[in-house]
């Protein structure tokens, strides 16, 4: 998430009341998570484990709960609680906007565009041209929506992460302030849900085809024309690539990447990242042949 101005690293200390490492005018451009970060972006780390990722991401500000020497070029924020205050500046730069309407005065609707009744379109939605967005379909704010697209009844854009910090009395939820971006000539099912990034967008490639009742996690980026069969689960921060095809109740773990052209037959755990231009089934994710292989080799046996 980009700030709608340049902020100093003086005045970020300010406003979630922490001691600073760097120069007070350090210049701050936004917040993201390690994954998405670029220069000018703040990152927040609150375990040993990614204290070396973290000071070593394109970041250029580091939000962490130990004094550590500051890397040339970057500064630091030194938080007794890094994921507190990086909610607060969540919340402070991307509160919570009520709406009054169905369809937010904000919004921006292309040349015919149809919304059905019904229908909830949220503050600063863009929804482009020739669209047809079916009835009772919600559009939470700040998502993107291409020239030609369809969405057909009771999907939901832009739901919060699901992403948690296990504390003592209760987990503690990471606020999300990103969005959804659907790309040109996408088709969305009935009863689909597409969560929002928790500070970058979750991407739908153009030409990608997605059946009825399936979830996409937050931060994951599907690329141009895939094919996604219907009860498909894609956890958060997943890569699929282009063309790929997900058929019926394929789930994945987060994080993984799927590689152009592959193919996942129905009901696969994809468990660990896999390449291009293959066939899997299984669970643990297998190419399709040895898997196939080692379930007639089961079958002699038995016998």
């Amino acid at each position: 998430m980009k700030f709608p101005q340049t902020h100093t690293l003086a005045q970020i200390a300010t406003i979630i009341n922490t001691k600073f490492v760097g120069d007070e005018n350090f210049p701050v451009l936004g917040m993201n998570e390690i994954h998405v970060v670029e220069a000018g972006d703040i990152v927040f780390v609150d375990h040993p484990k990614y204290y070396d990722a973290a000071l070593k991401s394109a970041a250029t500000v580091v939000l962490i709960n130990k004094d550590v020497a500051c890397p040339k070029g970057k500064a630091l924020l030194i938080s007794d609680d890094p994921f507190r205050d990086f909610n607060k500046l969540a919340e402070y730069f991307k509160p919570f906007q009520k709406s009054q309407l169905l369809i937010s005065e904000t919004a921006t609707i292309g040349e015919g565009t149809v919304i059905q009744p019904g229908t909830f379109v949220g503050n600063n939605v863009s929804i482009g041209k020739e669209c047809i967005i079916h009835a009772n379909v919600t559009l939470y704010d700040d998502t993107v929506i291409g020239d030609h697209v369809t969405i057909h009844a009771g999907s939901i854009l832009g739901a919060d992460a699901f992403y948690y910090k296990n504390r003592p009395e209760l987990r503690d939820k990471l606020k999300s302030s990103g969005r959804v971006v659907i790309h040109n000539n996408v088709d969305i099912g009935a009863a689909c849900t597409i969560d929002r990034g928790v500070t970058g967008d979750t991407t739908i490639g153009e030409g990608t085809k997605i059946d009825n009742q399936i979830q996409i996690g937050h931060d994951t980026i599907i690329g141009k024309k895939c094919l996604i069969a219907s009860q498909v689960g894609i956890a958060g921060c997943c890569i699929i690539e282009d063309e790929v095809t997900l058929w019926g109740q394929v789930g994945t773990a987060s994080g993984i990447t799927i590689g152009k052209g592959a193919v996942v037959m129905g009901q696969t755990g994809v468990t660990k990242s896999v390449k291009g231009g293959m066939s899997y089934f299984g669970t643990p994710i297998t190419e399709s042949r040895q898997r196939l292989k080692e379930i007639a080799t089961l079958r002699r046996l038995s016998k």
